[in-house]
């Protein structure tokens, strides 16, 4: 895949003071370092196949049978190629590890400007999915309530199993790093892989509406432009994965025989594997049965069995719960850094209690007073986790490889970059400008 990195394993002397050390073995990311490479499998399924693949038959049905697959290839074949390109770049320094999104950026782009073009975008997607996911949570715990009860039992607010669902994390969130989440992560993947076929499952059994209609949702030429670009977003926050992998990656030991790139590797080839058992199908089987009568979560288009749909919609419940914490890892590290490096907190139990139950209490916040978040995930899939996702491993291989101009590898990294996003184009262009 494009230009090899080169590699060089000469020792460097790590130059780091004794205090900056004990900060760092504290840290969420870097403080456990003896993950194997199922864990990044499993890690990158929970961060990749989110609840977000249950809209991708909605997705298909502002698409249509062509476009619709035709991104969903794309996409897949795209995000995997940016995705290997992060986790070759996550050691390109001999001797030093790039552990964050930003410290790639920072070596890509300049200190200052690395951390001004990744954080922000870094922080949409990560904030987002986590707001996305306390909504997503307490609604299913009601689909789960109402599907059981069947109208027997007293109608209960959303607002109150989004609270339920909140009272979850403010436990698990004082987990202190990645390694130490894996056995909800592995849950969570397994949850994903579980209602993914179901979904598909059941509309198989359910079969082809009688009147299915496969033309655009949208009747009106504006109705189709904003429905062809909410979708794009949809696809792009089912591949959102990408902001969190070089702090998964982290947790990887790395040897000069045995760098933390190949285990790595293994563990996304397999999750892409699950990632393509899961979205094709939904996808195309779901806009198959349904066409453009499709929900905007397929659960809610499969009423029956109802026995299924509860088992569903509370496996989609596991999952986000391990999704939130996948997302939120990074996070606390940044809240944690600012607050240990900057402001001189002392690193403990004490911060980390009050810092991350803070954050947790926010998003909870935000999914019940703006309980549609869900409905922006468009504006979020185009603003950030198309960037994040499908071309600034792309813009940053550029500026840190410099590959030949008309080579395999920058034809590759130009052709990705200007596909997926026209306004990459600028960036490009200054960073060419800015090497010549």
């Amino acid at each position: 895949m494009g230009t090899q990195a080169p590699e060089n394993h000469s020792p460097v002397k790590d130059e780091r003071s004794a205090r900056e050390k004990a900060i760092d073995d504290w840290l969420p990311i870097t403080s456990s370092r003896n993950a194997k490479w199922w864990y990044s499998a499993f890690h990158n399924v929970t961060a990749m196949v989110g609840a977000g693949v249950l809209s991708l038959p909605y997705a298909m049905s502002e698409l249509g049978w062509g476009p619709g697959i035709a991104v969903l290839i794309i996409s897949w074949i795209i995000t995997l190629y940016t995705l290997w390109q992060m986790v070759e770049m996550h050691e390109m320094v001999p001797g030093k590890r790039f552990d964050r999104y930003h410290e790639l950026g920072q070596h890509a782009f300049g200190e200052k400007l690395g951390l001004w073009i990744v954080v922000p975008q870094q922080l949409i997607v990560e904030v987002g999915v986590n707001i996305v996911y306390m909504v997503t949570g307490g609604k299913s715990l009601k689909k789960f309530h109402d599907v059981i009860c069947d109208g027997k039992c007293k109608d209960i607010k959303t607002t109150y199993f989004i609270m339920i669902f909140a009272s979850v994390h403010f436990v698990l969130s004082q987990l202190p790093n990645f390694n130490s989440i894996s056995g909800v992560s592995l849950a969570a993947a397994v949850m994903s892989l579980s209602y993914s076929t179901i979904a598909w499952g059941a509309s198989v059994d359910k079969g082809k509406l009688q009147d299915v209609d496969y033309h655009l949702r949208a009747t009106t030429t504006p109705g189709k432009v904003f429905g062809f670009f909410g979708a794009l977003g949809d696809v792009a926050f089912a591949y959102a994965g990408h902001n969190v992998v070089l702090e998964i990656q982290a947790t990887i030991p790395s040897t000069p025989e045995m760098p933390s790139k190949k285990p790595m590797w293994k563990g996304v080839i397999v999750a892409y594997i699950v990632v393509a058992l899961c979205y094709f199908p939904v996808a195309l089987i779901g806009y198959w049965a349904f066409g453009n009568k499709v929900d905007d979560n397929i659960l809610i288009t499969l009423n029956n069995p109802k026995w299924l749909i509860a088992l569903a919609n509370m496996m989609v419940v596991i999952h986000v719960i391990g999704s939130y914490q996948i997302y939120a890892m990074p996070v606390f590290d940044m809240i944690e850094t600012v607050l240990v490096k900057k402001l001189h907190f002392p690193p403990g139990l004490t911060l980390r209690l009050i810092a991350r139950t803070v954050y947790v209490a926010l998003t909870m916040f935000i999914a019940i007073t703006f309980p549609f978040f869900g409905g922006l995930l468009g504006f979020f899939g185009g603003f950030a986790f198309a960037p994040t996702t499908y071309f600034l491993p792309c813009i940053m291989w550029l500026a840190i490889y410099k590959p030949k101009r008309f080579s395999l590898s920058w034809f590759t990294n130009w052709v990705s970059t200007n596909y997926i996003h026209p306004s990459s184009i600028f960036v490009l262009s200054a960073i060419e400008c800015l090497s010549a």
